[in-house]
């Protein structure tokens, strides 16, 4: 039952939300989702183009500070990097300019959501929680998937573990409103394309890879040469459904530049900034505010998701 049936409304969504990642994947004291983690630091470029479409600060100064997140989805902080739980992969981002509040992103490497609201969402995890391996078919889970296509869809059509994360791209699912300098407003959302193209493994080159093999990846690519993302968004047009991620908005949308996300550097103490480093995805400065009604919800859960792990 979700809480919309109980009558007790969106407002008990968050904890609830947050109590059903748990169920799923018994991660008490981790993050309930994209728990395994690797934490990069970098830059932020702006185009020209980004100032004609948002007012923000962030896209007036010459550059800000990437302080980025590559993570694995599920909420257990030791699944092997191959694992199908570990797809999508998550690209979390807080960019900072002084004297200015912080823009957080968070994005996964799949082009739609399994849900259509955070408590359809919270309903698919008790269902995972419900189904462990050694459970006959059908399981809870699978009966879900069975009667919600687009959660089907989701989990049915992952790519391959890839090469890297650095050869992803990564869509942000939720719409943003973006407003310029002369009140113009456009719906948007993110994607970012790697600058070394999109790459992913055969099977058997799959099966020869270390359960963490992700994170020395990026450290043997690091040496080499910085890791680059062009940062898009994706305009929507009049019907796109602003309010709905599990829906994807057609290919033809127009794209537009933001600018260049350059990685420079693995982050000294993960540890420590595992703990302390809260993602927000309705973190916004001025120019930017939420457009689907799951990022309020989402805004609150994550800071009890954090509690948590202190």
């Amino acid at each position: 039952m979700t809480s919309d049936e109980t009558g007790r409304g969106e407002w008990s969504v968050p904890q609830e939300l947050l109590d059903a990642l748990q169920y799923a994947f018994g991660n008490i004291r981790g993050r309930g989702l994209f728990a395994k983690g690797v934490f990069l630091e970098g830059r932020f470029v702006p185009s020209s183009t980004a100032r004609q479409l948002c007012s923000a600060k962030l896209f007036v100064h010459e550059e800000a500070h990437v302080l980025a997140r590559f993570s694995n989805f599920a909420g257990s902080p030791r699944l092997a990097d191959t694992s199908p739980l570990a797809r999508p992969h998550g690209f979390a981002l807080k960019l900072t300019v002084p004297h200015e509040p912080e823009l957080d992103v968070v994005s996964h490497s799949f082009d739609g959501f399994p849900s259509r609201t955070a408590a359809e969402f919270r309903n698919l995890l008790v269902a995972m929680g419900l189904s462990p391996q050694h459970l006959p078919s059908p399981t809870a889970f699978e009966r879900y998937l069975h009667t919600h296509p687009t959660a089907q869809e989701f989990f049915a059509n992952q790519r391959p573990p890839p090469e890297s994360y650095a050869t992803l791209t990564y869509h942000g699912v939720n719409a943003f409103k973006m407003t310029n300098a002369g009140g113009e407003q456009r719906h948007v959302r993110y994607r970012f394309v790697p600058r070394a193209g999109e790459c992913n493994l055969t099977p058997e080159a799959a099966t020869a890879k270390g359960r963490h093999y992700l994170s020395k990846e990026l450290r043997n690519r690091l040496r080499a040469s910085p890791i680059e993302f062009d940062w898009l968004v994706q305009i929507a047009e009049s019907g796109d459904p602003i309010e709905d991620p599990s829906i994807r908005w057609p290919r033809d949308r127009n794209l537009e530049l933001l600018g260049t996300v350059t990685l420079t550097q693995i982050s000294q103490k993960q540890s420590e900034l595992d703990r302390k480093t809260l993602f927000m995805p309705a973190n916004l400065p001025d120019g930017i505010c939420a457009a689907d009604p799951m990022l309020p919800i989402r805004n609150a859960a994550y800071p009890l998701s954090y509690r948590r792990r202190q």
